[in-house]
């Protein structure tokens, strides 16, 4: 509870499991480029009329919109409007970025269906968002604004502020881009170590939240999968097909390691973990158990 905060202790230190809480519904990403001030929620954000146009109508076509900034100095940005587009979804998730002096002119309607916008060209390096919303909750910037300067001192140009990504009991929050992996609880080391090895097209599976854009139950059998084998390669697992029956949902996925690809049944449940009560009872965290993991292919090289 210091400083305010509200969460429980262990949600900020990696010490209560976050596996399988990635954001679900951000498989598309609109970012704007807008040094703030920001509000608690976007809609209330002070922004152009047809900024708000613009994210209006990303949202209505289900994508993901977040103001970013730089760390460091709040300067006025004048000129065209800049941001990033980006597809989290498939085999080789994207991003690219553009400039626009009318807003109107970014077409998200080839955005959602895999096509890059004109005007748009593919960036090559990862971009790294670190919640910092402090209207929306001030654990986010109390730990996620030292981290951002600490990222950006070691990834120079790669890393942006940004406001709500989700799941703000677990700030500090590290969302990487184009792929959609999230990390909660970050400590400097832990997110350096995250933001390396994902430049390597690498997962650390240490306070690893999930990958957005599907189900909980398919993130947590992703994690059991690569907990179980070792594999860390960013596209090697992939869930295959699910099905779920009341709580338990089955999950067959394929792990495509560099030994060849094997194919797993697993089982997952919805839990709950329960801190031990200190002055007063810690709220419940919801999180995943592992039923059942089984190989059904063996690896086939």
């Amino acid at each position: 509870m210091a400083n305010g905060c509200e969460h429980l202790a262990g949600l900020h230190t990696g010490d209560v499991p976050i596996l399988a809480s990635a954001t679900v519904g951000a498989r598309f990403w609109l970012l704007i480029e807008h040094s703030g001030p920001w509000a608690a929620y976007l809609d209330e954000c002070r922004l152009p009329v047809k900024v708000r146009a613009l994210i209006d109508r990303a949202t209505a076509l289900g994508v993901r919109p977040q103001l970013i900034r730089r760390t460091g100095r709040r300067e006025r940005s004048g000129g065209p409007l800049h941001v990033f587009v980006g597809s989290s979804t498939g085999k080789d998730p994207w991003l690219a970025e553009g400039r626009f002096d009318d807003p109107d002119d970014l077409d998200l309607d080839a955005l959602v269906h895999g096509v890059l916008p004109e005007s748009c060209i593919l960036v090559s390096e990862p971009v790294f968002l670190v919640c910092t919303h402090a209207k929306r909750n001030a654990c986010c910037a109390r730990i996620g604004l030292p981290l951002a300067r600490f990222l950006d001192e070691q990834l120079p140009g790669q890393v942006w502020e940004t406001t709500h990504v989700g799941g703000d009991r677990y700030a500090a929050n590290l969302v990487c881009l184009p792929h959609g992996l999230y990390y909660g609880s970050m400590s400097q080391a832990a997110a350096i170590a995250a933001a390396n090895a994902y430049r390597h097209g690498e997962v650390v599976l240490d306070r690893f939240r999930g990958r957005a854009g599907i189900p909980e139950p398919s993130q947590a059998a992703e994690h059991f999968v690569r907990s179980h084998t070792g594999e860390r390669s960013v596209g090697a697992v992939a869930v295959e097909s699910s099905r779920s029956d009341g709580d338990t949902t089955e999950c067959i996925v394929v792990c495509n390691a560099p030994v060849g690809s094997s194919r797993f049944r697993v089982v997952v449940e919805p839990a709950v973990f329960t801190a031990p009560c200190g002055v007063a009872c810690a709220e419940d965290v919801s999180t995943y158990r592992l039923a059942e993991l089984s190989l059904l292919t063996p690896a086939l090289t």
